[in-house]
């Protein structure tokens, strides 16, 4: 469940949204039970079910899916409180790391930023992302690689800064 409420959070970047998000699709993966097939992977079906009702939610409000929601996320400084410990956004923003690094991620577009996030914090294959998304490996292949890059080049002048790269001459 932490992981398909990560997924969630990082999809609507608010706590509400996600919450409800994550009920919705246990919702409807209990209605739709019969239709896993047993000995695939449940977090992949569970992360697909979560995506579609995510995009179409999207496409209700009239949001376009590449728009930038110009609103703070929020979460707020409630990492300093002992219930921050203990929810699963927490988990999920642990892997991520630093606020410069989470910031970074959220600004991604929506695309390139659940590719990232599958791949790179929730440890899935190319052929898994792709399931999940309904897209071929090789648009895969692509959004990750450039979603990477643009993180690259967002976290640039942050990793000299911290002393990962060489300052510029």
């Amino acid at each position: 469940m932490d992981g398909v409420y990560g997924m969630a959070m990082a999809l609507t970047r608010k706590r509400a949204e996600a919450e409800d998000l994550v009920q919705e699709t246990y919702l409807r993966a209990y209605r739709a039970f019969d239709q896993f097939a047993p000995g695939t992977n449940c977090r992949a079906w569970l992360l697909t079910i979560l995506r579609h009702h995510f995009l179409n939610r999207l496409k209700k409000s009239s949001r376009e899916v590449l728009e930038w929601d110009v609103g703070e996320p929020e979460w707020g400084d409630e990492r300093n409180s002992s219930a921050w410990l203990e929810t699963p956004e927490a988990e999920f923003f642990r892997r991520v790391g630093d606020v410069e690094v989470r910031q970074a991620l959220e600004a991604l577009p929506l695309p390139f930023r659940e590719v990232v996030i599958l791949a790179d914090l929730e440890d899935f294959s190319y052929k898994e992302i792709a399931e999940i998304l309904g897209c071929p490996v090789g648009t895969v292949m692509s959004r990750l690689y450039r979603g990477r890059n643009l993180l690259r080049k967002a976290l640039l002048n942050f990793a000299r800064d911290c002393g990962y790269l060489p300052l510029k001459p």
